[in-house]
């Protein structure tokens, strides 16, 4: 699978349902079509201090934020080939840069500190981070389905549907199957557009029609709220629900 490295563009995300779902692919059949890998089964393991600092920084909706990961796009065992991943952003705009290793050696340059072998720009800047917040651990691990969408003719505007999201703080590595606490209703879709710039005006009409609003929407920051924070608080942050079911 050819994985791009370097990703600058504009995240927006929605959380719709079964219907809105139906509808929206229909709305997208004359001007996108399935990704070259259209569907894939993603793992991730972030990467955090002892006490959260960069995820709780994250939910502080600060200008600047960083989060760092190692993320499979399907199973795994410790030889396969692994991506380290670096997402920033800055404002409204998503910075992503990432490096591909075997996971063996993802987890050791990871549990040990030592500096990433490829000695390129990307790996420097995911060192630098290392530094500036020593002892990262694995803190959550994040699985969900995705099905991935592309513009026509050579375009750079995507749209993802992600639904069956799982989280969990114990089994923390990609080499052990999903399982854990669900994020969204068996009927949710988490869907996000991705653009360099502007949304496609079909889209943006399409998104009011159906009455469709954009949402701030963390993966890794409604895990931590469920997982770390509701056991020791009690209540549902922000507009939360809890969600009885557990796979």
């Amino acid at each position: 699978m050819a994985i791009q490295s370097v990703f600058q563009r504009h995240e927006i995300k929605y959380l719709i349902h079964t219907r809105q779902y139906h509808q929206i692919l229909q709305a997208m059949e004359e001007y996108m079509e399935p990704d070259p890998y259209p569907r894939c089964h993603i793992r991730n393991v972030y990467y955090d201090t002892s006490d959260y600092r960069l995820i709780r920084a994250s939910l502080e909706k600060p200008v600047y934020k960083e989060k760092l990961r190692l993320r499979s796009y399907g199973p795994i065992s410790q030889e396969d080939t692994v991506f380290l991943e670096l997402k920033k952003k800055y404002r409204s705009v998503v910075y992503k840069r990432r490096i591909s290793l075997p996971h063996a050696d993802a987890e050791e340059i990871m549990a040990r500190g030592i500096p990433l072998p490829q000695g390129s720009q990307i790996a420097r800047e995911i060192d630098y981070v290392r530094r500036f917040y020593p002892h990262l651990a694995p803190g959550m691990y994040l699985s969900y389905h995705r099905e991935a969408w592309r513009e026509r003719d050579g375009g750079e505007f995507r749209v993802t549907f992600d639904h069956d999201l799982l989280a969990r703080t114990r089994a923390l590595t990609l080499s052990v199957p999903p399982f854990g606490t669900a994020l969204l209703d068996e009927d949710q879709y988490l869907m996000e557009v991705k653009a360099p710039g502007a949304i496609p005006l079909w889209m943006v009409r399409t998104l009011s029609q159906l009455g469709i609003y954009k949402t701030s929407f963390s993966k890794y920051g409604i895990a931590y709220q469920r997982l770390i924070l509701q056991p020791n608080q009690g209540g549902f942050p922000h507009d939360i629900q809890p969600i009885q079911r557990v796979i």
